[in-house]
């Protein structure tokens, strides 16, 4: 159904660092899945990377990014992924870059590209983290960030961020 009329392509971003990290995933993943105008999801395998921009130590988060197709408007999706966060435990206020229990990420809808004080999209930060952009190529390895390029040639160029796959999608969702 990817591509209807009534629906665009989006891709959401899983991180967690703190308690049953798989648990949390597996959570929102399902908590996704089950929302309003989500058909056809798909997640990526389960990839593990150190925490960036801490200021103190943290453990190291476990990520993976799930698509689906969603027949909500941007700002509607994006209210509705922060609930989901809200009900597994996030706050989002505080020290940015603190360990979580979980944080989901609104990356892309469709080829979209939106500044508003609520949302920007695609992410802005996106195309400089490897684990987003390994468990993004892993589900579409042709796809572009709108402004940016390939995922895959982005990607390519973050190396030196310690990022690896520790669970394939099957293990996890």
């Amino acid at each position: 159904m990817i591509g209807t009329p009534a629906t665009r392509r989006a891709f959401v971003a899983l991180g967690a660092n703190l308690g049953n990290t798989v648990e949390q995933l597996t959570r929102a993943r399902r908590a996704i899945a089950t929302m309003t105008g989500a058909i056809d999801l798909r997640a990526s395998s389960l990839y593990r990377s150190v925490a960036l921009g801490a200021r103190e130590p943290q453990p190291d988060y476990l990520n993976a990014v799930v698509q689906f197709e969603s027949s909500l408007d941007a700002l509607s999706l994006w209210r509705a992924l922060a609930q989901i966060e809200r009900a597994l435990g996030r706050v989002r206020f505080g020290e940015r870059n603190a360990a979580r229990t979980i944080d989901i990420d609104f990356l892309l809808f469709g080829e979209l590209v939106l500044n508003s004080p609520e949302l920007t999209l695609p992410h802005p930060r996106m195309h400089e983290r490897a684990f987003v952009l390994a468990p993004l190529v892993e589900l579409a390895p042709d796809i572009a960030i709108p402004g940016k390029g390939s995922a895959t040639a982005l990607g390519s160029k973050l190396t030196a961020q310690n990022c690896e796959r520790v669970a394939e999608s099957g293990a996890w969702s």
